[in-house]
This record gives structure tokens, C-alpha cells and sequence, in this order.
């Protein structure tokens, strides 16, 4: 690697003005876990590396707050979110999720701010989070703003960010009744990225579903919201012949990106068989609240 300045700021406000929004050199670092792999690659060269491990405790706690929202701050590691109390209780499907992301040592530093500012379309949150209704916080030199989490990623590893934007803190309702899941599709090691990701979210009662949320992620150059299949689920009975009418909306109209884990049609096949299970799964789910 080529030598780089390596700054370690106390404050998120000390943090901000390290930044420079027309340097691309100019990075920050929270867990690593990418930035380190690409910069010892050479496919990023820094000039100056911004660490946030030193910031106010604060943006790494996560609680729930007076309105009842679950607030996660964005240097919380993967393995605090998936060993918090709060998650397990007031968001289960993302508990249940983590496990099942990446494995054990990169869940050990990899913090919810990086995960999703790395905008790498494989990763298994975003979708789940979309479907939740999570909002991002962002601060910067022009302030602080909030970002709905399904309007973050632009594009292939791209997001809205500024360059001198730092995500701060992520907030989403608790799951309560609604019913969710979020499956997988990996066509190697268990921990490798996957082919495809489903994440569904059902307010439902007796079979019939009164509001639904459905993202796909992985076979597409970012997380997308299937909006045709929600409107097919929405005030319907679930049935065979629904998980059919479904799948086939889940693939119309879709970009779906063939690569070393599938072609776009073997994708589009597994979109179809995956949605059905995960929305069968999430019927069989119990409510949390």
C-alpha cells in the first residue's frame, strides 16, 4: 500500500472537518472490513484515511426511544446488534438475519455505518432494513438530514452520500405484529455472498395480507423494492395459486445482473421459488407484539 495520513478524531465534529468533499483520496474507516481489502488491492490509493473507533461513545448505542422507534447508532459492530437485547425483542428478523451474515470475525468490527455505506448490493441488511421502513441519519458541514434507508443506494456501490458525509445513527419502527423473514441464496461456502436475497415484511391476519413490503437484493445492482408484488399481496388470501401470480410479478420488469453465482435466468427462477418461501415463512412467523 501507498502511504497515507491516518487521523483519529475524538468527535464526529473533529471527524466532518477532516473530510473533503472534492478529494476522493480522502476516506473515512469505521470496522474495516472492505476499505482494507480494496486499499490492499490497490484499487483505492488514500491519501488520507479518516478512523472513527474514537468518536463519542454515543453512535454506537442502540436502544429504544420514547416514541417507541429503535434507534441503532452507526459504529455499533454487527455482533453488538446481533448479541442486543433490544434487536432480539423489538426487531427479531434482523436478529435472526445477522447469524447468517458474513461470519463471526468480520461481525466482530464491521459496524452498521459502514455496512451500509459500502452500498455492495450483496449485503444482507439493506434489503431488510428497506422492508422495515429504517430511516438514515446523515450529518455533514451543511448539517444534519434523514434518508429513508430505500433511497440511500444509487446505484452499484454508489449512495447519495457526500463525500463529507458520515451516517450517524439508523432509526425504524419495532416490528411488532407485522410478520418477517429474509432468505438467501448462496451457491457456495454458506458465508459467501449471496445469489440472491429476499427480505419480506406482512402485516397479515388468517392468511390474508393487509400491507406488504418486499425487497430483493443481490441479483440486482442494489436493493429494490418489488412494488408489483406488494400490490398483488395486498388485501389478498394466500394461496398457491397467489405465491404463483407473485413470483411471476417479482421478475417483470426487473434488472437482474448474471455473474460467477448464476445467470439472469437461473436468478429469475430463484427469485420466483424464494419469494414464496419467504413469504410462506413469514405467515409462519408469530407476531412479536
Amino acid at each position: 500500500m501507498t502511504p497515507f495520513e491516518l487521523h483519529e478524531p475524538r468527535s464526529l465534529r473533529d471527524a466532518l472537518a477532516l473530510l473533503d468533499a472534492d478529494d476522493p483520496t480522502v476516506r473515512p474507516i469505521a470496522g474495516g472490513t472492505a476499505l482494507m481489502l480494496i486499499m490492499k488491492a490497490g484499487v483505492f490509493r488514500p491519501s488520507r484515511i479518516v478512523s472513527l473507533r474514537s468518536i463519542e461513545r454515543r453512535f454506537a448505542q442502540i436502544e429504544t426511544m420514547v416514541d417507541g422507534e429503535v434507534r441503532i447508532g452507526a459504529m455499533a459492530t454487527l455482533s453488538e446488534m446481533e448479541r442486543s437485547p433490544v434487536v432480539r425483542r423489538e426487531l427479531p428478523v434482523v436478529a435472526d438475519t445477522l447469524p447468517a451474515l458474513s461470519n463471526v470475525r468480520v461481525r466482530n468490527v464491521a459496524t452498521l455505518g459502514g455496512h451500509l455505506a459500502h452500498a455492495d448490493p450483496h449485503m444482507d441488511l439493506p434489503p431488510v432494513l428497506m422492508a422495515l421502513g429504517a430511516r438514515v441519519s446523515a450529518d455533514g458541514p451543511a448539517g444534519h438530514r434523514t434518508i429513508a434507508a430505500a433511497d440511500l443506494v444509487s446505484g452499484y456501490y454508489e449512495t447519495v452520500l457526500a463525500r463529507n458525509e458520515l451516517i450517524t445513527e439508523v432509526r425504524l419502527p419495532t416490528q411488532g405484529r407485522r410478520r418477517a423473514a429474509y432468505l438467501k441464496c448462496t451457491t457456495r461456502s454458506v458465508d459467501d455472498w449471496p445469489a440472491l436475497g429476499v427480505a419480506v415484511v406482512l402485516d397479515a391476519e388468517d392468511g390474508v395480507v393487509r400491507e406488504a413490503s418486499v425487497v430483493v437484493s443481490a441479483a440486482t445492482a442494489k436493493p429494490t423494492r418489488l412494488a408489483g408484488v406488494e400490490g398483488v399481496l395486498r388485501g389478498a388470501r394466500v394461496d398457491d395459486r397467489l405465491l404463483g401470480r407473485a413470483g411471476e410479478a417479482a421478475v417483470e420488469g426487473i434488472d437482474i445482473i448474471p455473474d460467477s453465482r448464476g445467470s439472469a435466468a437461473y436468478k429469475r427462477e430463484l427469485l420466483r421459488v424464494t419469494l414464496a418461501r419467504a413469504i410462506r415463512q413469514c405467515l409462519a412467523n408469530r407476531p412479536t407484539s
